[in-house]
């Protein structure tokens, strides 16, 4: 299949995809502000550079595409197919460095919350957000197939 748009225009909706302040970034900080959390935004300095930071919590929280970062949701499973072998290869690389920058904070002790795209739908997503932000458990990720 060809791609609809000339190299250009394709080259334009590329650059309009947005890496902050994105809508399900915006919803979950939203929601931590309800709930009376502070948290810093860009994680300058932490490995993979968490969306939002809780210092004192020691909690990263990372939000993700399902897309971009390869989730096994129907969303996150969908392959391109135009120029399959590069995407596949991005999302590879993707997922690689997130497991990479997720171990190496928990293993500077801090507590890695990972929020994807679909989950932020699911019924009860907010309590589960903010419940995982204040437990003192170990890392979590919400999803829509999460039951947490």
């Amino acid at each position: 299949m060809t791609d609809p748009f000339t190299p250009e225009k394709r080259s334009a909706v590329m650059r309009a995809v947005k890496g902050r302040d994105t809508t399900p970034e915006l919803a979950v900080r939203r929601i931590l502000r309800a709930a009376g959390i502070g948290y810093r935004l860009g994680g300058r300095g932490l490995p993979g550079r968490p969306d939002l930071v809780m210092q004192g919590r020691r909690v990263a929280i990372f939000v993700h595409g399902c897309f971009w970062h390869g989730h096994d949701c129907a969303r996150g499973a969908r392959a391109p197919k135009a120029n399959a072998d590069y995407w596949t290869a991005k999302i590879g690389r993707n997922r690689a460095r997130d497991e990479a920058a997720a171990a190496a904070l928990e293993a500077a002790g801090w507590r890695v919350v990972t929020v994807w795209e679909c989950g932020i739908r699911a019924p009860g997503f907010a309590d589960r957000l903010v419940a995982a932000v204040r437990d003192q458990a170990a890392a979590v990720s919400i999803s829509a197939a999460s039951s947490d």
